[in-house]
Protein backbone atom coordinates (compact mmCIF):
# COMPACT_ATOMS: atom_id res chain seq x y z
CA UNK A 1 0.00 0.00 0.00
CA UNK A 2 1.26 3.24 -1.25
CA UNK A 3 -1.19 6.04 0.15
CA UNK A 4 -5.04 6.38 0.84
CA UNK A 5 -5.34 7.47 -2.94
CA UNK A 6 -2.56 4.78 -4.66
CA UNK A 7 -2.11 0.87 -4.04
CA UNK A 8 0.39 -1.09 -5.33
CA UNK A 9 -0.20 -4.47 -7.24
CA UNK A 10 2.46 -6.54 -8.75
CA UNK A 11 4.69 -3.89 -9.56
CA UNK A 12 2.09 -1.46 -11.28
CA UNK A 13 0.78 1.39 -9.35
CA UNK A 14 -3.04 1.93 -9.36
CA UNK A 15 -4.03 5.29 -8.35
CA UNK A 16 -7.99 6.27 -8.02
CA UNK A 17 -8.83 7.53 -11.01
CA UNK A 18 -7.16 4.88 -12.98
CA UNK A 19 -5.10 7.45 -15.10
CA UNK A 20 -0.93 5.74 -14.29
CA UNK A 21 0.49 9.16 -13.51
CA UNK A 22 2.26 7.83 -10.60
CA UNK A 23 3.03 4.63 -12.13
CA UNK A 24 4.63 6.73 -14.85
CA UNK A 25 6.60 8.53 -12.48
CA UNK A 26 7.95 5.91 -10.80
CA UNK A 27 8.66 3.99 -13.77
CA UNK A 28 10.36 6.92 -15.91
CA UNK A 29 12.29 7.60 -12.61
CA UNK A 30 13.54 3.95 -11.87
CA UNK A 31 14.69 3.64 -15.53
CA UNK A 32 16.13 7.01 -15.69
CA UNK A 33 18.46 6.57 -12.72
CA UNK A 34 19.60 3.19 -14.71
CA UNK A 35 19.79 5.14 -18.38
CA UNK A 36 22.86 7.12 -16.48
CA UNK A 37 24.32 4.31 -14.96
CA UNK A 38 24.47 2.55 -18.25
CA UNK A 39 25.52 6.06 -19.77
CA UNK A 40 28.93 6.09 -17.90
CA UNK A 41 29.75 2.38 -18.16
CA UNK A 42 28.60 2.23 -21.91
CA UNK A 43 32.24 3.24 -23.50
CA UNK A 44 33.52 0.15 -21.89
CA UNK A 45 30.80 -1.99 -23.97
CA UNK A 46 30.13 -3.52 -26.96
CA UNK A 47 27.41 -2.70 -28.88
CA UNK A 48 25.42 -5.77 -28.07
CA UNK A 49 26.15 -6.00 -24.76
CA UNK A 50 24.98 -2.32 -24.34
CA UNK A 51 22.16 -3.80 -26.00
CA UNK A 52 21.31 -6.33 -23.67
CA UNK A 53 21.93 -4.36 -20.64
CA UNK A 54 19.11 -2.05 -22.16
CA UNK A 55 16.95 -4.55 -22.40
CA UNK A 56 17.13 -6.82 -19.29
CA UNK A 57 17.35 -3.58 -16.51
CA UNK A 58 15.42 -0.40 -18.18
CA UNK A 59 13.42 -2.00 -21.57
CA UNK A 60 11.71 -4.73 -19.35
CA UNK A 61 10.62 -1.96 -17.18
CA UNK A 62 8.71 -0.11 -20.07
CA UNK A 63 7.13 -3.54 -21.52
CA UNK A 64 6.26 -4.51 -17.81
CA UNK A 65 2.17 -4.79 -17.81
CA UNK A 66 1.92 -2.52 -21.09
CA UNK A 67 -1.14 -3.38 -21.82
CA UNK A 68 -2.71 -1.83 -18.88
CA UNK A 69 -1.81 1.11 -20.42
CA UNK A 70 -3.57 1.16 -23.54
CA UNK A 71 -5.98 4.31 -23.68
CA UNK A 72 -3.92 5.72 -21.34
CA UNK A 73 -3.19 9.37 -22.04
CA UNK A 74 -0.99 10.53 -24.50
CA UNK A 75 1.05 12.90 -21.64
CA UNK A 76 1.78 9.64 -20.52
CA UNK A 77 2.85 7.49 -23.17
CA UNK A 78 5.17 11.00 -24.36
CA UNK A 79 7.09 10.43 -20.58
CA UNK A 80 7.39 6.97 -21.25
CA UNK A 81 8.98 7.36 -25.18
CA UNK A 82 10.99 10.15 -23.58
CA UNK A 83 12.96 7.92 -21.33
CA UNK A 84 12.58 5.54 -24.45
CA UNK A 85 14.68 7.75 -26.88
CA UNK A 86 17.65 8.57 -23.84
CA UNK A 87 18.28 4.91 -23.45
CA UNK A 88 18.21 4.24 -27.23
CA UNK A 89 20.82 7.39 -27.64
CA UNK A 90 22.76 6.00 -24.74
CA UNK A 91 23.03 2.51 -26.40
CA UNK A 92 23.63 3.84 -29.65
CA UNK A 93 26.38 6.36 -29.05
CA UNK A 94 24.01 8.61 -31.03
CA UNK A 95 24.58 12.56 -31.76
CA UNK A 96 21.95 14.81 -31.40
CA UNK A 97 21.44 14.97 -35.17
CA UNK A 98 20.31 11.78 -35.44
CA UNK A 99 16.74 10.62 -35.55
CA UNK A 100 15.67 8.75 -32.24
CA UNK A 101 12.94 7.21 -34.80
CA UNK A 102 16.03 6.19 -36.94
CA UNK A 103 18.01 4.55 -33.63
CA UNK A 104 15.09 2.65 -32.37
CA UNK A 105 14.40 1.31 -35.79
CA UNK A 106 17.93 0.04 -35.88
CA UNK A 107 18.05 -1.01 -32.31
CA UNK A 108 14.63 -3.41 -33.59
CA UNK A 109 12.69 -1.39 -30.65
CA UNK A 110 9.09 -0.90 -31.07
CA UNK A 111 7.70 2.91 -29.76
CA UNK A 112 5.97 2.46 -26.68
CA UNK A 113 2.63 3.20 -28.47
CA UNK A 114 3.36 0.27 -30.92
CA UNK A 115 4.70 -2.11 -28.51
CA UNK A 116 1.04 -1.92 -25.98
CA UNK A 117 -0.85 -2.68 -29.56
CA UNK A 118 1.30 -5.26 -30.09
CA UNK A 119 1.55 -6.64 -26.35
CA UNK A 120 -2.57 -6.69 -26.84
CA UNK A 121 -2.56 -8.17 -30.05
CA UNK A 122 -0.51 -10.99 -28.97
CA UNK A 123 -2.54 -11.37 -25.99
CA UNK A 124 -5.69 -11.91 -28.25
CA UNK A 125 -4.22 -14.21 -31.03
CA UNK A 126 -3.20 -16.60 -27.48
CA UNK A 127 -6.89 -16.34 -26.52
CA UNK A 128 -8.42 -17.29 -29.92
CA UNK A 129 -5.46 -20.27 -30.95
CA UNK A 130 -4.02 -21.57 -27.85
CA UNK A 131 -7.09 -21.31 -25.50
CA UNK A 132 -4.39 -19.07 -22.74
CA UNK A 133 -5.21 -17.41 -20.70
CA UNK A 134 -8.39 -19.27 -19.88
CA UNK A 135 -10.22 -17.07 -18.31
CA UNK A 136 -10.28 -14.85 -21.10
CA UNK A 137 -10.42 -17.64 -24.18
CA UNK A 138 -13.77 -19.10 -22.98
CA UNK A 139 -15.09 -15.47 -23.34
CA UNK A 140 -13.73 -14.84 -26.86
CA UNK A 141 -14.24 -16.97 -30.27
CA UNK A 142 -13.61 -15.98 -34.11
CA UNK A 143 -16.37 -14.53 -35.35
CA UNK A 144 -18.30 -16.82 -38.22
CA UNK A 145 -20.12 -14.91 -41.09
CA UNK A 146 -22.81 -16.37 -42.67
CA UNK A 147 -21.33 -15.43 -46.19
CA UNK A 148 -17.55 -14.58 -46.84
CA UNK A 149 -16.18 -11.37 -45.98
CA UNK A 150 -12.84 -9.83 -46.28
CA UNK A 151 -10.78 -9.37 -43.24
CA UNK A 152 -14.13 -9.10 -40.82
CA UNK A 153 -14.05 -12.82 -40.71
CA UNK A 154 -10.69 -12.40 -38.22
CA UNK A 155 -12.25 -10.37 -35.84
CA UNK A 156 -12.84 -11.92 -32.92
CA UNK A 157 -16.80 -11.85 -31.00
CA UNK A 158 -16.62 -11.30 -27.39
CA UNK A 159 -19.04 -11.88 -24.68
CA UNK A 160 -18.96 -8.77 -22.49
CA UNK A 161 -20.82 -10.47 -19.15
CA UNK A 162 -18.67 -10.49 -16.40
CA UNK A 163 -16.07 -8.27 -14.82
CA UNK A 164 -13.55 -9.02 -17.77
CA UNK A 165 -15.62 -6.72 -19.64
CA UNK A 166 -13.29 -3.74 -19.39
CA UNK A 167 -10.60 -5.94 -21.07
CA UNK A 168 -12.38 -7.65 -23.16
CA UNK A 169 -13.45 -4.51 -24.93
CA UNK A 170 -9.79 -3.07 -25.22
CA UNK A 171 -8.75 -6.63 -26.56
CA UNK A 172 -11.21 -6.29 -29.38
CA UNK A 173 -10.71 -2.44 -30.14
CA UNK A 174 -7.11 -2.93 -30.45
CA UNK A 175 -6.97 -5.90 -32.23
CA UNK A 176 -10.31 -4.85 -34.94
CA UNK A 177 -7.88 -1.81 -35.09
CA UNK A 178 -4.42 -3.56 -36.48
CA UNK A 179 -6.80 -6.13 -38.28
CA UNK A 180 -8.23 -3.80 -40.20
CA UNK A 181 -4.89 -2.80 -41.58
CA UNK A 182 -3.13 -6.34 -41.78
CA UNK A 183 -6.57 -7.58 -43.76
CA UNK A 184 -5.97 -11.59 -43.78
CA UNK A 185 -2.26 -11.47 -44.28
CA UNK A 186 -1.10 -11.73 -40.76
CA UNK A 187 -4.28 -13.22 -38.71
CA UNK A 188 -4.48 -16.38 -41.04
CA UNK A 189 -1.11 -17.52 -39.87
CA UNK A 190 -1.82 -19.60 -36.80
CA UNK A 191 2.08 -20.60 -35.89
CA UNK A 192 3.11 -17.99 -33.24
CA UNK A 193 6.56 -17.39 -34.16
CA UNK A 194 5.76 -16.26 -37.62
CA UNK A 195 2.73 -14.40 -36.50
CA UNK A 196 5.13 -12.60 -34.07
CA UNK A 197 7.70 -11.70 -36.31
CA UNK A 198 4.48 -10.16 -39.21
CA UNK A 199 3.08 -8.17 -36.21
CA UNK A 200 6.25 -6.96 -35.09
CA UNK A 201 6.76 -5.96 -39.15
CA UNK A 202 3.76 -4.38 -39.51
CA UNK A 203 4.62 -2.11 -36.46
CA UNK A 204 7.80 -1.21 -38.07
Amino acid sequence: MLSDSCILILGVTLDTAVTFDKHITNVTRCCHYHIRALRHIRPLLTLDTAKTIAASIVGSRLDYCNSLLYGMSQANIDRLQRAQNVLARVVAQAPSTISSADIRRNLHWLPINHGISYKLSLLTWKALYTAEPSYLSELISPYVPARTLTFLQHVPSINTNGCYKSLLLTLFFCFRTVNVELFTSTYSLYKLSTFKRQLKSHFF
